[in-house]
């Protein structure tokens, strides 16, 4: 039987479909990260710095769970198509092992190892105090997190993306009215700091998981079954390693590259990582459609090929191109219209201050080039199955380019603090020529799907 039917239907009604729950699962994630820093400005600049660059671990991780889940939703969209559920499972299950392994192993130098952690990114004895406390909370959130992602990923990949928005919604609600609660002690509860915004989504991780059980014993499809992790297929094993691992080895590179910013701008001094601070969050609501559009275009491509319609899947990839412009370009016009309310509203050193108007006006432009590259790489490449080349592409740029042009700028010539960001923030149209070469020679257009999974059995 046939899950999907996409080929014959018209593109836009199902993107659309597919991009609002994925929207306002973005948006909810991005306003939870703007609430801790909005809050923590009421505690301090030192929290918010130092929440700041412990939550780049919590970014690194996130990466991978992304790799793992896009790697898993490639294959799993494209046998959605094909009408091989059994296939998912298998796949999901494989999935969940990786993932449990990464997370035990971040959980365990987050307990332990915290201090350490966080003198990677600073010296600030302050900082570091601050961040341990922070980061010893949150390895209980890291073995939740890594389960929920993996499922939720799966269950977006064959079109079930409202289960997914609105576990999220509840999960963003409950974070936020917790963050709430531990900074400020209300209700009685003590004020915390940065330890209750650990405490407070450790506490949504776990709520989090437990609706995802509660979805899974409804779910006739696919399930939350541990069972999965303990089914062995030789050729959906290769296929993941083959497919998934660069995907994964593809966020990671880019994460912890991207987090080398954080380094960067972390021994720069405690001005610049307070306006950053609040950059990031900007600019996440910035890149929400963008990143949105191309997770539901990923789906949409890897069902059609799946169901072995390439005219149609090359159609759709020209659409989500055009769509993928538009978007950046709002997502840039978002940025600069909100600037005067951030630089009104917040409040930082004189220094900080300055540092952050120039870094939004920056991210004006820059969200166009995220949002090209991420479309491309992340959603259409991957829909395919193409996952070998943004691994490349992305450890060349990132690895040889942006991170030593960072170090050098820095560390060397010592240029000021407004100029190193500026050229941090190239990266992603350098590799244009190269991402748009590729896309142009249609070589990800690929059906990955086997046949004959389970004769044997």
């Amino acid at each position: 039987m046939r899950h999907t039917n996409a080929a014959q239907n018209n593109f836009y009604p199902q993107i659309i479909k597919l991009v609002v729950p994925i929207v306002i699962q973005n948006l909810l994630s991005a306003a939870v990260n703007s609430a801790d820093v909005v809050m923590l400005n009421e505690v301090g600049q030192s929290s918010i710095s130092a929440v700041s660059l412990a939550a780049n671990y919590a970014g690194v991780l996130f990466m991978i769970y992304y790799g793992l889940g896009t790697g898993a939703s490639m294959l799993s969209a494209q046998y959605w198509g094909k009408g091989e559920v059994q296939a998912i499972r298998v796949i999901e299950g494989i999935a969940m092992r990786f993932s449990l392994i990464i997370s035990l192993c971040f959980s365990g130098f987050a307990l332990f190892a915290p201090e350490l952690m966080m003198k990677l990114f600073t010296n600030d004895a302050e900082l570091i105090t601050i961040g341990a406390d922070y980061l010893r909370v949150m390895s209980v959130t890291y073995l939740c997190w890594g389960i929920v992602e993996i499922y939720l990923s799966v269950l977006r990949s064959i079109g079930q993306v409202t289960v997914s928005m609105i576990l999220n919604v509840m999960t963003f609600s409950l974070n936020i009215f917790l963050n709430a609660v531990f900074i400020f002690g209300l209700f009685g509860a003590p004020k915390l700091g940065a330890t209750g915004v650990a405490i407070a989504t450790a506490a949504s991780r776990v709520i989090e998981l437990t609706g995802c059980i509660i979805v899974s014993v409804c779910n006739k499809d696919i399930k939350l079954n541990p069972a999965y992790m303990f089914i062995r297929n030789k050729m959906l094993f290769k296929d993941f390693v083959r497919l998934s691992l660069p995907a994964a080895g593809n966020d990671v590179a880019w994460s912890v590259a991207f987090s080398m910013y954080s380094v960067i701008l972390g021994h720069l001094g405690s001005d610049a990582v307070a306006a950053n601070s609040f950059v990031v969050v900007v600019r996440n609501f910035g890149t929400v459609l963008c990143f949105g559009t191309a997770s539901a275009g990923g789906i949409l491509l890897g069902n059609v090929m799946g169901a072995g319609d390439m005219t149609h899947a090359r159609n759709y990839a020209s659409k989500l191109m055009k769509l993928t412009v538009i978007t950046g370009a709002i997502g840039g016009a978002l940025v600069l219209s909100v600037t005067p309310f951030v630089l009104y509203f917040v409040d930082l050193s004189e220094t900080a201050m300055h540092y952050l108007k120039y870094m939004l006006l920056i991210n004006t432009y820059y969200i166009m080039g995220t949002a090209v590259n991420t479309t491309l790489i992340a959603g259409v490449f991957r829909a395919g199955g193409d996952s070998r080349f943004g691994l490349i592409c992305d450890t060349i740029d990132m690895w040889c380019y942006a991170v030593p042009l960072g170090f050098i700028a820095a560390f060397v010539f010592r240029l000021p603090v407004l100029v190193v960001y500026f050229l941090l923030c190239t990266d992603e149209f350098v590799k244009w020529p190269w991402v748009i070469k590729h896309y142009r020679s249609g070589k990800w257009l690929k059906n990955i799907t086997r046949e004959g999974l389970f004769e044997e059995e």
